[in-house]
Order: C-alpha cells, then structure tokens, then sequence
C-alpha cells in the first residue's frame, strides 16, 4: 500500500461537522457545492483504497489516504 498524507494548518473542522463532510452537497462555505470530498472519497474507495480525516478546531485537518499498490506480475 501506498499512504498520502495531506495536511492544513487552517481553521480546522468542528467535531459535529466531521461526520458529514464526505456527504454530497454538505459544505460550510457561502459559495460551492459540496461535493469535492464525496466524489474523492469515492474515487479512493472505487480503487481499493480509505481515506480517513482528522482535525482539531483552530490547529488544522489531515487526510490520509491509503491505496493499495498495483500488482505488476
């Protein structure tokens, strides 16, 4: 497996908001969509991989994602 790790040192999320975030159409912004982080969550999934999320209001969020290497024999 290779593991991608993509970290912020933003705003962070609200621990009542992590659940959702990988929803479609969930944002928190004024303007979008929602649905960036649904369609990589199933983009990730659909090639055998998870993507897990942590975050800590006011210190940032880290995603880490995890795919599965490519057989090459």
């Amino acid at each position: 497996r290779v593991q991608i790790e993509v970290r912020d040192t933003g705003c962070g999320i609200a621990p009542e908001k992590i659940g959702k975030i990988f929803d479609p159409f969930f944002t928190t912004r004024p303007s979008g969509i929602g649905l960036g982080l649904a369609i990589t969550r199933k983009t990730i999934h659909d090639h055998g991989g998870t993507i897990r999320v942590q975050s800590e209001p006011g210190s940032g969020t880290s995603f880490l994602i995890s795919l599965p290497l490519p057989n090459l024999n």
